[in-house]
């Protein structure tokens, strides 16, 4: 049997052979319960009969009917997940959208007050170099194919535990949750040269991506707010400081602290 068959979630084939099995076996004992009264009056044949008659009847009305209800459950299930799906997900780039990668973000922070959780997390903002230039130089379908490529680039790189976001028009959004100064660092990182090294060909020829990012780290429950202030601040000094740069602080320094900036290679 494959494993869609064996999954008992809402939207999975076995919930629908698991409640029709079991509704039906419910049926049988209930007719044969009901029907159990009238036994002791009957002779062998006629309670063989009463058997067979108790057993399939129930067993040809309810399967069929429990089948198609509970078939429909499960598509309700799925089309519910879809649509949850789509609200959450950005339609161009695959990724979160702002909305859901913000509530995600926040839902982590809570858990680390309420369960007292270590390590902190670290959160990058990421936008693309002269962007602009690429919507006015080759048009905006051009522009969409390079959003694809980055936000591609850094799924393919990152943690399957990260959360990738777009919160803008070229800027998007990572949270890396257990995660201190140096890890963001090298994560950062990773992501500039991925991006970097993506295939971007919009004329026939290859056109380098590149993008600035700010890093925000933290041990402990901060507001949301301030982690976005913090990595939006580095994201400017990586742009100041002469893009294709990452700049990462710590969240509760940021303000009058020296970030590490790195340069280009």
């Amino acid at each position: 049997m494959s494993r869609g068959m064996l999954d008992f979630s809402p939207r999975g084939w076995g919930r629908v052979f698991l409640w029709t099995t079991l509704g039906t076996l419910l049926c049988v004992v209930v007719v044969v319960y009901v029907d159990s009264f009238n036994f002791p009056h009957m002779n062998e044949a006629q309670f063989t009969r009463a058997m067979l008659v108790d057993i399939f009847l129930p067993i040809g009305l309810a399967v069929p009917m429990l089948l198609f209800l509970t078939m429909k459950l499960r598509e309700l299930a799925i089309a519910h997940h879809k649509l949850a799906r789509y609200a959450s997900i950005d339609a161009l780039t695959g990724v979160l959208n702002r909305g859901a990668f913000t509530s995600l973000v926040e839902a982590y922070l809570a858990r680390i007050e309420t369960e007292r959780l270590t390590g902190g997390g670290a959160m990058l903002l990421i936008d693309a170099d002269n962007f602009k230039s690429i919507n006015d130089q080759y048009g905006h379908d051009r522009g969409d194919e390079a959003l694809q490529i980055i936000a591609r680039s850094m799924r393919d790189t990152l943690r399957d535990t990260d959360l990738v976001g777009r919160i803008g028009g070229e800027e998007f959004a990572v949270f890396l949750p257990i995660s201190g100064r140096d890890q963001a660092e090298t994560a950062a990182e990773r992501v500039r040269l991925a991006i970097s090294d993506a295939a971007f060909s919009p004329d026939g020829e290859r056109r380098p991506l590149s993008v600035s990012i700010g890093g925000a780290v933290f041990e402990r429950r901060v507001p949301l707010i301030d982690v976005f202030r913090c990595a939006d601040q580095q994201l400017y000094a990586a742009k100041r400081a002469g893009r294709n740069r990452i700049s990462v602080a710590d969240v509760v320094s940021s303000i009058g602290s020296v970030a590490r900036v790195s340069h280009a290679a």
